[in-house]
């Protein structure tokens, strides 16, 4: 049994990340400022900065948390399709083109924090294109592994089709394009395979 209670508060340090991971996503990292996050997780500044050196640390903190749910999400179907990548990936795509294709929907924060921060030197646009070089280097193994005849090629061109659903999703929502995204890898697939 754990130490803690099922009703025992929340560390400051616990609802400060939650309350910047929710707000992060939903608004843009530049749009939120400290304030709010105190605010809203009913903290301190001073608990912010002793969890957080800076809003940069807790960025690139929301950035490592976002990535570790991705791939999380992405994952999951290896369970359902052992030793079948191509199974796994599908099952990723289709769930996505879903996803993407609600109204609301706010694409990759991994993608928006690139966006957000061009500077190479700043820690979110560095934790993002790590992120993204991570999910290139998994479909290049999940290409290779289905045999695809070019699997460089093939697992870049899943990854442009992943990043246009995360924008185009944004953009126009229920019935946009994302919603043939599962189509659209397949036919990939199959024309590479």
């Amino acid at each position: 049994m754990s130490m803690r209670s099922k009703s025992a508060p929340r560390r400051a340090a616990d609802r400060i990340r939650e309350t910047a991971f929710d707000l992060f996503y939903r608004e843009g990292i530049r749009a939120v400022g400290v304030e709010e996050i105190v605010s809203q997780a009913g903290v301190t500044k001073p608990s912010l900065y002793r969890a957080f050196e800076s809003k940069d640390e807790l960025i690139a903190a929301y950035l490592r948390d976002y990535n570790q749910r991705f791939f999380q999400r992405f994952e999951a179907p290896a369970a359902d399709h052992p030793d079948d990548p191509k199974a796994q990936l599908l099952a990723y795509v289709d769930r996505l083109a879903v996803r993407a294709s609600r109204d609301g929907y706010r694409g990759c924060g991994l993608t928006n924090a690139v966006i957000e921060y061009p500077d190479g030197d700043h820690p979110a646009h560095q934790v993002a294109v790590e992120s993204k070089q991570q999910l290139r280097d998994r479909l290049h193994e999940m290409c290779s592994s289905m045999g695809a005849r070019n699997s460089d090629e093939l697992a870049d061109g899943i990854l442009l089709l992943l990043e246009g659903s995360y924008v185009s999703g944004q953009t126009f929502g229920e019935g946009g394009p994302a919603r043939v995204l599962g189509t659209m890898v397949r036919r990939l697939i199959d024309a590479s395979t």
